[in-house]
């Protein structure tokens, strides 16, 4: 489904450079009133801050809405070595850079792999730094990898995880960018609803080979298991799932209902790991919901944030 038409076209986001006390740099839409609460906004893969852009010229009107590109991504740093992308450094990116910007408190908002993101800095920073949180087509760490032993439809649309941690893809992503990649591993959808003139800038993003490989590092680095499909589809005898907190701050969870890689089972019960929860289906929209359905998303997050 695209609902773009109401929205303006070839939007400008102007960024500005953010030197993190960790050393990090990042590029970083920072605009709206300086002195209105603060909405952090976390894209996923294999996009950048203009995942949101929709949502940031929607509220920066109302909000001060910050959105980086997040390390390894487009002009920001891109350490060298898996190691430098562990989930634990991103998680801290994120709240060095409302440090450096002097934003004490915020709403988290993220999408995919900055959904991921958003969830850890939800629950870690829930009371103390963070208001409320936003997650968009972003599964609960508790919820997806139970989904990745337990249902076929998950385990079948995660296999290209598995792909993206086999570095002897690297020669293929050297020779024809992260597009060709993409095309020889898995298969990616709703592209026909993105404006051409952004599917366009993101390929030719694709074809910078070094963010292709930094990239890539967040799901190398990542320390969650995909099981093959020939292994039961049971949980193991000794799975032992982290233990985390309730997420306790009000929580919206906005999902694009014919998601293929993340399918709709992972909304299902959330509310044992939310006490606070609001869930907005979107209909006839898949995984990239901010961009396949913007007024929809809009709405969602409008309605929740005026509560």
């Amino acid at each position: 489904m695209s609902q773009n038409t109401a929205i303006p076209l070839n939007i400008h986001l102007p960024q500005s450079r953010v030197e993190l006390a960790n050393g990090i740099a990042l590029d970083v839409v920072d605009i709206g009133p300086r002195d209105a609460p603060t909405l952090i906004f976390l894209h996923g893969f294999p996009e950048n801050h203009r995942t949101w852009r929709h949502q940031l010229v929607h509220f920066s009107k109302d909000y001060r809405c910050i959105a980086p590109d997040q390390r390894g991504y487009c002009g920001s740093s891109k350490p060298s070595g898996v190691e430098n992308y562990q989930t634990d450094k991103l998680i801290a990116d994120i709240f060095l850079l409302a440090d450096s910007l002097e934003v004490e408190r915020f709403t988290i908002v993220g999408h995919d792999w900055g959904g991921a993101i958003a969830w850890a800095v939800a629950i870690g920073g829930q009371g103390a730094r963070v208001e409320r949180a936003i997650l968009a087509n972003a599964p609960h760490p508790l919820v997806f990898p139970k989904l990745l032993w337990t249902n076929q439809q998950q385990r079948q649309s995660s296999q290209y995880m598995r792909a993206f941690r086999d570095t002897s893809y690297d020669a293929l992503i050297a020779d024809k960018g992260l597009g060709g990649f993409l095309n020889e591993v898995t298969e990616w959808q709703d592209t026909d609803a993105m404006e051409p003139d952004e599917r366009d800038s993101l390929l030719q993003y694709w074809e910078d080979r070094e963010a292709a490989i930094t990239m890539l590092n967040w799901y190398r680095a990542a320390a969650i298991e995909v099981p093959p499909m020939d292994a039961p589809f049971a949980l193991p005898q000794d799975y032992a799932p982290p233990t985390l907190p309730k997420l306790a701050i009000p929580t919206l969870v906005i999902w694009g209902m014919d998601d293929l890689a993340l399918p709709a089972e992972n909304i299902e019960g959330l509310d044992e790991h939310i006490d606070d929860l609001t869930l907005a289906k979107i209909p006839d929209c898949g995984h990239f919901v901010t961009w396949g359905a913007p007024e929809a998303v809009n709405q969602a997050m409008e309605s929740f944030l005026k509560r």
